[in-house]
C-alpha cells in the first residue's frame, strides 16, 4: 500500500495491517517517507487512535528499524530487566534500581534520557560525574552489563532510528500527547535492549507527564498490553508524583542524593518505598524471586550489605568515571559556588507543594534545558526539600538553593517558596500512598 494510502486509511478512521505499518515504519527509518506524511499520519493517529494490534505491530517495527540487542549471543545468561519511568520530579530512582536489581541476579541494560521539560533526565545526572561515558559504544556496553551487571547509558542511533525521527516530528506538530504513540515511541527504544521483562513506573500528579489520574491509568494499561502482546513480560506501577520524590531536585544534588541512599547514609522515605517497590516487581517478573515479599526482602538485603553500592561503583568505574567514586564523590561533583537557605514564611503544616514548579526553578537555575542543543549546569538546583506533611517554623529552612550566581539564588528561593502551601493549625494531613496501583495483563 502507498504511504498515501496508508495515511488515508487512518485518517478514516479503519484497521490497518501489521504488514502496512511495518513498511510505513522501514520508509521512515530510510527516509522515503516524508515529514508531511510522518505529520499526516501522526495527526491520524492522534485523532483516531489504535487498536492494541496496531500498537504492538507500530512498536515491534519501530523497535526493528535498528539493532536489537541479543544478550545471549554475549554470554549472558541471567534474566535482562529493565525499568522506564514517565519522569518526575526528584525521580532519580534508576540510579538506585540498577544496581540493585544486578547485585540481585539480574542484568539490567539500562537506556536512560535526557531532561525533558519540567522533568529531570537520568543522564543528565550521570553526566556530572566526571569521565562518565554516557554514550558509550556498542562493544562498551555489552562488556559492561556482563562484567558489572549494569550498564546505565544513553541512546545511540543505532537504536530504534524511525522513532527518534517520528519523534522529532510529532514534537513540533503537537501529536506528542497520543497513547498509541507514546506507547510506541516508549517501547520501540526498550525493546531494543533485548528484554526479557520490563516494570514501567507510570507517574501521576501534579509533578507527573500525566497529571491526570485517568490518563496515567489508561497509558499504564495501554505500555503493560502493547509490551506483552510485543512478547516481553511487563507490568506497570502507578506512583504518586504530588511532591518531588527525592529531597533533591537537580543534577549532581540527585547524584548525592543516591549515592547516600546506596550507602545507607541517608534515605528519603518515599524514594525507599517506590525503589523498593519496583526493584521487588522487577526480581519477581525476572523470575529471580517467588513473590512480592521475597523481592522486597531480596531488595532490601542488597542495599542494606552494601551489594547494591557496590555495583554502582563498578559501573561508574567501568565507564571511565572515578574508580572510587562511591567513597569519594563530594571530591568528584560539581559543587555551586552560591549555597542559601530558603526560609518558611510562617510557621505551620507542609499542606501541598507544586513539583513542577520546582522543576521549572531548576531549569531557571540553568540545571535544565529550555532547546535541545542546550548545556547545562550539572552544579545547581535544591537539596533539603521539606516533604508534604512536615512541620515547620517561621523562618525555618524548608530547602536549600545551589546556584552559580546570589541573583539566580535569590530569584530561585522566590520561586520555591510560591511552590509551598503553609496552613497555620491545621492537622497534619494523612500522607499519601505512594503506590497508587498495579496493573499487570489481563
Amino acid at each position: 500500500m502507498l504511504p498515501q494510502e496508508i495515511i488515508r486509511t487512518k485518517r478514516d478512521g479503519k484497521t490497518l495491517r501489521a504488514e502496512d505499518i511495518t513498511r510505513f515504519a522501514a520508509g521512515i527509518a530510510d527516509n522515503s517517507i516524508s515529514e508531511g506524511q510522518i505529520a499526516a499520519f501522526a495527526m491520524a493517529v492522534f485523532f483516531n487512535g489504535m487498536s492494541r494490534d496496531e500498537c504492538v505491530a507500530l512498536t515491534c517495527a519501530m523497535r526493528d528499524s535498528g539493532l536489537v540487542m541479543d544478550w545471549q549471543k554475549a554470554g549472558i545468561d541471567k534474566p535482562v530487566l529493565d525499568k522506564h519511568s514517565t519522569g518526575g520530579v526528584g525521580d532519580n530512582v534508576s540510579l538506585m534500581l540498577g544496581p540493585m536489581v544486578a547485585a540481585a541476579g539480574g542484568a539490567v541494560p539500562m537506556i536512560s534520557g535526557r531532561g525533558l521539560g519540567h522533568t529531570g533526565g537520568t543522564l543528565d545526572k550521570f553526566e556530572s560525574i566526571p569521565g562518565y561515558q554516557a554514550i558509550p559504544d556498542q562493544q562498551t556496553f555489552t562488556r559492561v552489563v556482563k562484567d558489572v551487571g549494569c550498564a546505565i547509558i544513553g541512546q545511540t542511533a543505532a537504536l530504534a532510528p524511525a522513532d527518534q525521527r517520528f519523534y522529532a516530528t510529532r514534537d513540533v506538530t503537537a501529536t506528542v500527547e497520543s497513547v498509541p504513540l507514546i506507547t510506541a515511541s516508549i517501547l520501540s527504544k526498550k525493546l531494543a535492549e533485548g528484554l526479557d521483562s520490563l516494570v514501567m513506573d507510570v507517574k501521576c500528579g501534579n509533578g507527573a507527564f500525566a497529571s491526570d489520574e485517568k490518563f496515567a491509568r489508561e497509558l499504564a494499561t495501554s505500555l503493560v498490553e502493547v509490551a506483552n502482546g510485543a512478547g516481553v513480560r511487563t507490568s506497570a506501577i502507578l506512583t504518586d508524583m504530588n511532591e518531588p520524590l527525592a529531597s533533591a531536585a537537580g543534577n549532581a544534588v540527585e547524584v548525592v542524593n543516591a549515592v547516600r541512599f546506596l550507602t545507607g547514609e541517608a534515605r528519603d522515605s518515599r524514594l525507599e518505598d517506590v525503589t523498593l517497590q519496583l526493584v521487588a516487581e522487577m526480581l519477581v517478573l525476572g523470575g529471580l524471586v517467588q513473590n512480592e515479599q521475597a523481592g522486597l526482602a531480596k531488595a532490601r538485603e542488597v542495599l542494606d550489605s552494601g551489594a547494591a553500592a557496590q555495583v554502582f561503583g563498578r559501573m561508574v568505574s567501568a565507564l571511565n568515571g572515578p574508580n572510587n567514586f562511591v567513597e569519594n564523590y563530594v571530591n568528584y561533583l560539581p559543587l555551586a559556588p552560591v549555597i542559601i537557605p530558603i526560609l518558611a514564611q510562617k510557621s505551620g503544616i507542609i499542606s501541598t507543594i507544586d513539583a513542577r514548579g520546582i522543576g521549572l526553578a531548576v531549569i531557571g537555575l540553568g540545571g535544565g534545558r529550555t532547546r535541545a542543543d542546550q548545556n547545562i549546569d550539572h552544579a545547581v538546583g535544591f537539596v533539603d526539600l521539606k516533604p508534604v506533611g512536615a512541620i515547620v517554623q517561621a523562618g525555618e529552612p524548608i530547602a536549600f538553593v545551589h546556584a552559580r550566581k546570589v541573583d539566580d539564588a535569590s530569584i530561585a528561593a522566590q520561586a520555591l517558596k510560591k511552590m509551598y502551601s503553609i496552613e497555620e493549625g491545621a492537622e497534619q494531613p494523612a500522607p499519601r500512598p505512594i503506590i497508587i496501583a498495579r496493573i499487570g495483563e489481563k
